[in-house]
């Protein structure tokens, strides 16, 4: 039977008007983490203000962020202290970007970056590989020096500007590393999935169906948001974890999570 549009009414909403639900923090899947590159063209953060101000917004969506590792070299070590602190404030995780590791492992000064790590309340950073080349043992035993020294780490596998496809035996390999290691999740660059999903689909199939994908943090690219987001969460769920995110996008990016948003083609009116 036919019924004109102009009588029917919406669903009455059980809990009032809502949008659908997100594990709460501390959460284990969702998780976004930002990068903080201070007071730039993305603007918020580096300071104190500017990380409150963007905090009063979307604390409640931010889990981790990232300080951009040059800044904790360039900037006056009273403001970084004072934004480490917001961070925690607000409960948000806060860790040093990777490249710090990498300067530090060159010089051989990876005392000195411990002791620069102190002084400014850091107790967590990201150990990468994207400008040096570690074997198995150096990984481990750097890992290993820094945990000794109290510090949480984590890890980021791969390399911004792949050239060839990574190796699935090899990313499993150092996934159960960081197990033993007790390290939680894995930070990985986009940019590999990329071209693995390019060149060896079928690789990225079974990539998407290993036991510990749900433990990847997927390093997204802020210079294609929303249309890289956006697609990650159409094929991975809104549950996919999702890293290098401004502090400007967070909020926006949770919108994208819940269906809101062009880019997802408001899927929040298709969902039951």
């Amino acid at each position: 039977m036919h019924t004109d549009a102009s009588t029917q009414q919406p669903p009455t909403p059980a809990k009032g008007l809502c949008l659908p639900e997100r594990d709460a923090k501390p959460r284990q899947r969702g998780i976004t983490s930002v990068i903080d590159w201070g007071p730039d063209t993305f603007g918020w953060g580096g300071s104190a203000a500017g990380i409150r101000n963007a905090l009063d917004c979307a604390a409640e969506y931010v889990d981790y962020a990232k300080i951009f590792a040059p800044n904790l070299l360039l900037m006056p070590e009273g403001t970084l202290r004072a934004a480490v602190a917001c961070y925690r404030d607000f409960g948000v995780s806060v860790y040093a970007g990777g490249v710090l590791f990498e300067y530090a492992w060159i010089r051989n000064e990876l005392e000195s970056m411990i002791r620069l790590l102190q002084r400014l309340g850091l107790d967590a950073l990201e150990v990468s590989e994207n400008c040096i080349s570690l074997t198995r043992d150096q990984r481990l035993g750097a890992i290993e020096q820094l945990q000794r020294r109290g510090l949480k780490v984590v890890y980021e596998y791969g390399a911004k500007d792949p050239k060839q496809p990574m190796e699935l035996g090899e990313l499993d390999a150092v996934m159960l590393d960081l197990r033993r290691l007790g390290i939680e999740y894995l930070t990985l660059e986009q940019s590999e999935l990329d071209l693995l999903a390019a060149e060896r689909p079928a690789d990225m199939q079974a990539l998407k169906r290993s036991d510990w994908f749900g433990r990847v943090l997927i390093e997204a690219d802020p210079y294609r948001f929303p249309q890289q987001h956006a697609q990650m969460i159409q094929e991975l769920g809104s549950h996919v974890n999702l890293a290098n995110v401004t502090l400007g996008q967070a909020l926006r990016l949770e919108g994208l999570r819940r269906g809101i948003g062009r880019a997802v083609g408001y899927s929040i009116f298709s969902q039951g």
